[in-house]
């Protein structure tokens, strides 16, 4: 029968072995890249992100059809790794959610802009440089790209490059991504 530290150790070695295991995983297809994607590289909406993933900024809208609050979200152990590379490592998983606006006046100021609980819709990000999903629309320029509408747990992008794209142009520099909208990566 194994002590306490006997055990323990045991688990260590058992656990390092897992770490080196799910980080070779990388190089297969579906949930190794991320558990936000499914093994024909299904994109799912991550659950309770608000509270598990870390704010990287928001940004303001005022008008057009993208109009609101667009807050984004990515995992702490993305943002550490960009922070130290520059670059977000695959299986980042990047949230934007996009909330209606309303205007008040409030103490601080008149006419003063706050995000409301009426979600218009979210989008994801899924980093993955190594192109593994190429077959799919969904799939390309480094990311697997994803669209939710409220009410509906199915991602209704159909074509990344009609759907997301055209957003995303400006910031081609950058990875696709507006960095400099996210003073959490700084």
């Amino acid at each position: 029968m194994l002590n306490f530290k006997q055990w323990s150790a045991g688990m260590v070695l058992f656990t390092a072995a897992g770490v080196a295991m799910s980080v070779s995983a990388g190089d297969m297809p579906g949930k190794s890249l991320s558990p936000q994607v499914s093994d024909t590289g299904e994109i799912t909406l991550p659950e309770d992100f608000r509270n598990r993933m870390a704010h990287l900024g928001s940004w303001f809208v005022p008008e057009g059809g993208a109009a609101g609050f667009h807050d984004v979200y990515a995992q702490p152990e993305a943002v550490e790794a960009y922070r130290e590379t520059g670059k977000f490592p695959d299986g980042a998983v990047l949230v934007k959610e996009l909330r209606s606006a309303e205007k008040a006046d409030y103490t601080t100021g008149k006419n003063v802009q706050r995000a409301t609980d009426n979600i218009l819709q979210t989008f994801v990000m899924v980093k993955d440089s190594q192109n593994r999903f190429a077959e799919s629309a969904q799939w390309g320029d480094g990311w697997g790209w994803a669209l939710f509408k409220p009410g509906n747990a199915m991602n209704v992008s159909t074509d990344y490059k009609k759907d997301c794209l055209g957003c995303h142009t400006p910031a081609k520099d950058s990875d696709w991504v507006y960095v400099e909208g996210y003073p959490t990566l700084r």
